[in-house]
């Protein structure tokens, strides 16, 4: 078993002038924390998500996922999948796959399976979630929090969203699953 490198635990402001945070400083359980920051999400040039504010979910050990209100989501390209897991936390999330063969982007794409998901009837605990959607970084062209284009979180099972504010390590890539 791998050990868990030692937490970047920065002071200051990060360049993209937000204070540095360490995912080892999120709690457990998770909280919600509401942000006025402009969420958007974008693949072949297409954008899906472009919202004025977000629920930002903190959780220890990963980069903070944003959950973006359905009204600033383009849905139409959404096709629901069969794909469903459960949060300890947050109770059943349902996926969508994004296919964007009915969009004219010049250009044959294949869908983006299991790209986003939503909670439609969370714990009681994160009811504000209900309905709000969540997408993978890692799986599309581009996702920003205001100007700064984020990276997505190692491996496929967390959607955590890392900005330069954020420091690690981060819970998700090879070995890191027992940290």
């Amino acid at each position: 078993m791998r050990r868990r490198p030692e937490p970047d635990r920065r002071e200051g402001t990060a360049p993209n002038g937000k204070p540095f945070e360490s995912v080892w400083e999120f709690p457990r359980p998770p909280s919600v924390v509401h942000v006025d920051w402009r969420i958007r999400v974008a693949h072949a040039g297409v954008t899906i998500v472009d919202a004025p504010r977000a629920l930002r979910v903190l959780e220890t050990s990963q980069p903070p996922a944003y959950y973006v209100d359905p009204e600033f989501v383009d849905d139409s390209v959404f096709v629901e999948s069969a794909t469903r897991t459960f949060c300890e936390w947050k109770g059943l999330a349902v996926y969508a796959s994004v296919d964007l063969a009915g969009v004219d982007t010049g250009k044959s794409i294949n869908p983006v399976t299991d790209a986003a998901w939503t909670y439609r009837t969370p714990t009681p605990a994160f009811t504000e979630l209900a309905g709000h959607w969540a997408f993978y970084a890692q799986r599309f062209d581009e996702c920003w929090v205001d100007d700064e284009l984020v990276a997505g979180n190692d491996g496929l099972f967390y959607g955590g969203w890392i900005t330069n504010n954020v420091t690690g390590p981060f819970k998700g890539g090879p070995g890191t699953l027992h940290w």
